[in-house]
């Protein structure tokens, strides 16, 4: 399975940094990735939902840490490409 889009949606927030839709062989779509400002660096939050104990859950997300890996990086490539492009933020989320 490949990652055959990347749309990158930039927000003007402290630690979200954007909001993120990928295709995969493009006929899947997966929303709601978000680029987070972590500590050590960037990183990708999968899409979430909060649960009735509080707790949030991963709605999707690699089953293991290479697809994770290349996950991460096609995507952080594609968001440092939109953040340092002229026209940036010009996608609405």
């Amino acid at each position: 399975m490949k990652i055959t889009e990347v749309k990158v949606y930039p927000v003007d927030e402290d630690k979200l940094k954007a909001y993120v839709a990928i295709v995969l062989d493009d006929c899947f779509v997966v929303r709601d990735l978000k680029i987070i400002a972590g500590i050590d660096g960037l990183f990708v939050a999968m899409p979430s939902r909060k649960r009735p104990d509080g707790e949030f859950r991963d709605i999707a997300h690699p089953l293991n840490q290479q697809t994770r890996v290349e996950m991460e990086k096609q995507i952080l490539d594609a968001y440092l490409y939109e953040a340092n492009s002229p026209k940036r933020g010009s996608n609405e989320y």
